[in-house]
């Protein structure tokens, strides 16, 4: 949504002060001129991506028409989740949950949190985690060095959108020239014609030079740097789960674990210790 409206304030805010100096949008309408520069820019994508990076790409266009990857419910069900899985180990055991961790979308304690099975790379996080807890004993901070290494993997990929993005916005202000110097080639093959004419052919011309820098900057640029903003996001949602985790190795409580993790949440996104602890509980009476 807010990317919409974004692209509605970039848009408005040139054409008002273009019309307010009696601009004519007819002059700004130059299919030539946007085949060369969007056509070149897509097939200099395409050059440098592999399929997967193009899928990518795709996907990552998808969630940035939401108003943000993560909400503070998505972060409430996750803390719930990891109460639910951190009182049955402490009841029934780590075993316990072997059975659960083999098939998450049919287990009861993973069934009720639809919107995290949903989050793939999340979930393969946390039950390929626990997992390994179940099968080795393993230190905390042996553990921490081997989340960590995963999530910056993981981020690391996630950022693939974003810097493919990023290269197109950099090669759109080149191709408007690219396009412009052309359209001053054909403007030559007029040189006898009169002034009026040579203008208009001119003008036409640095439409190019116009639609390259304004693609650059006020679309394309702004969208790479969204895509990154999301990776951050997916970066933070992993860093809660890792810090409850932790916090489960080295203590049996689960409260306190689970207390570990809600302070990891984003200031703006995190629950209180009262709102977590009454979801907590109604989630215990059912």
């Amino acid at each position: 949504m807010f990317v919409i409206i974004g692209i509605v304030i970039v848009i408005g805010a040139i054409l008002t002060g273009y019309l307010n100096e009696h601009g004519s949008i007819s002059l700004l309408i130059q299919p030539n001129e946007y085949i060369i520069i969007f056509g070149a820019a897509l097939g200099g994508f395409v050059i440098a991506s592999p399929l997967k990076v193009i899928k990518a790409v795709m996907a990552g266009l998808g969630r940035m028409l939401k108003s943000r990857a993560f909400s503070r419910e998505d972060y409430l069900d996750a803390l719930v989740l990891l109460s639910d899985i951190f009182y049955k180990i402490r009841k029934e055991g780590l075993v316990s949950i072997e059975s659960d961790l083999d098939n998450p979308e049919k287990s009861p304690i993973f069934k009720s949190h639809e919107a995290f099975i949903k989050n793939h790379h999340a979930l393969a996080f946390l039950t390929d985690t626990l997992r390994t807890l179940t099968i080795t004993d393993i230190e905390a901070h042996e553990m921490a060095d081997l989340l960590d290494f995963e999530i910056e993997a993981h981020h690391e990929e996630a950022l693939i959108p974003s810097k493919s993005i990023a290269n197109v916005a950099d090669s759109l202000p080149g191709l408007g020239i690219v396009a412009a110097v052309l359209g001053i080639v054909l403007t030559m093959k007029k040189i006898d014609s009169p002034p009026a004419v040579l203008g208009e052919c001119i003008g036409a011309a640095l439409v190019g030079t116009f639609t390259g820098v304004l693609a650059c900057y006020g679309f394309v640029g702004p969208a790479a740097k969204n895509l990154e903003n999301i990776a951050s996001e997916d970066k933070e949602f992993l860093t809660v789960i890792k810090a409850g985790l932790l916090a489960f190795i080295g203590t049996p409580s689960p409260q306190v674990a689970i207390e570990f993790a809600r302070r990891a949440v984003p200031g703006e996104l995190r629950p209180t210790f009262l709102e977590l602890e009454e979801v907590v509980k109604k989630m215990r009476k059912k």
